[in-house]
């Protein structure tokens, strides 16, 4: 046996598994408190009713001859791929039923993807970054670039023409900062990668937080991003579909790599790889898409936004500078007094029993921020605001 040797080139260990053995260490010293956990970005509402009951219709279908459902068409079931064509059209975006994957979620398509483009490419990472984006690139053996960003720039880096790329990551809104990119970076980035001939892999997987409405939601808003741009998005964060599993990419016909069209590739990759996503799974994605499932999936929204609203009140009256919170699900602040972020990590851990993510965790950039997730439930998330505050201000 042969194995890939650049698995020896990935970190020792995780980010999310230290904060588990960590938090895990914590409650057996003090079984009896209770953790305020801000750190994973996992969802704490239940599914919508509406999706709820399209499972359930869909369960029973499989129940009988006539209804039954085997295997599922590898890249969607037509009407659901039309569904999210037609929700993309909302937006002034013109895509045909066959640019739409349905996939597993955005987390799995972010690595399949790169089937996409062979060995030994060179791959730019904004940096802070979610971590899967560097692991996979480790594990496929490309060389990553990272592009630093930080405060002078509010988190939202722009092109440097003498980089040259292959492929180059953009998440907006951002995980891990919560910053968004507007219209005119994200021209630049699409003008840069058409001039270099790279190819942007953008994570739009938070889309639905943005609510100012000059933020893009999707790349394909952008001026010649049809010929350069791959979308991936989930349902996990939109819909809480995180312990569901749902999502879809967009491939544009239009882009061709080395005479190959990338849309092609990517019907036979599909139709190699996968036996596509479940019948259950996707008629309760599909139910996302309908008007009711649209406005009882933002009342959701509305809930983790008035999460965020609570913790940045706090961060403006102690003065700290965070981004984000805004038009994404996370909040990015800088921690205080100079200290490190997992540092800081430790002291909300032991002081107030607060979880959060240190930003050292999303690479070096983020050393010395750390991330909130506004994900948890009203009430914990309104304790550990108050908790914050009153140790902070203790601190200060």
């Amino acid at each position: 046996m042969i194995p890939n040797m650049n698995y020896r080139n990935l970190k020792d260990s995780y980010l999310f598994y230290n904060i588990a053995q960590k938090t895990k260490a914590y409650l057996e010293e003090h079984p009896e408190k209770h953790l305020y956990r801000m750190g994973i970005g996992d969802v704490s509402l239940p599914l919508c009713d509406a999706v709820i009951q399209k499972l359930h219709e869909a369960v029973e279908d499989q129940a009988s001859q006539d209804t039954f459902h085997g295997y599922m068409p590898e890249c969607g079931a037509p009407q659901l791929r039309k569904t999210i064509a037609a929700y993309y059209q909302k937006r002034g975006v013109v895509l045909s039923d066959e640019e739409v994957f349905v996939s597993s979620g955005a987390s799995d398509e972010l690595g399949d993807i790169l089937d996409l483009f062979g060995k030994e490419k060179t791959v730019l990472i904004m940096e802070p970054a979610y971590p899967a984006y560097v692991d996979a690139n480790v594990i496929a053996g490309n060389t990553i670039i990272h592009i630093p960003a930080g405060e002078e720039n509010g988190f939202v880096p722009m092109p440097d023409f003498c980089i040259m790329a292959d492929i180059i990551y953009i998440c907006s809104p951002n995980n891990p900062t919560g910053a968004v990119f507007n219209r005119e970076a994200l021209q630049a980035w699409v003008d840069y990668a058409n001039q270099i001939n790279a190819l942007i892999l953008f994570d739009a997987a938070y889309e639905a937080f943005i609510e100012e409405e000059e933020i893009p939601h999707s790349i394909f808003e952008i001026d010649g991003a049809r010929n350069c741009a791959i979308e991936i998005c989930s349902l996990s964060k939109t819909a809480g579909f995180t312990g569901t599993r749902c999502g879809y990419t967009v491939i544009p016909k239009e882009i061709f790599r080395g005479g190959m069209n990338l849309n092609q590739m990517w019907v036979r990759n599909r139709t190699t790889k996968t036996n596509g996503v479940s019948y259950i799974i996707q008629k309760g994605a599909s139910a996302v898409f309908s008007e009711e499932g649209q406005k009882q999936i933002h009342d959701y929204i509305q809930i983790y936004k008035k999460n965020g609203a609570c913790l940045m009140d706090v961060l403006d009256r102690l003065g700290i500078w965070y981004c984000g919170g805004k038009n994404a699900p996370y909040i990015w602040m800088k921690c205080p007094n100079g200290m490190g972020s997992w540092e800081f990590f430790d002291y909300l851990l032991r002081e107030i029993q607060v979880v959060g993510t240190p930003g050292e965790g999303f690479g070096a950039c983020g050393e010395g921020y750390f991330r909130f997730s506004t994900f948890g439930s009203p009430e914990d998330t309104k304790e550990a605001a108050r908790r914050l505050e009153v140790l902070l201000r203790k601190k200060n």
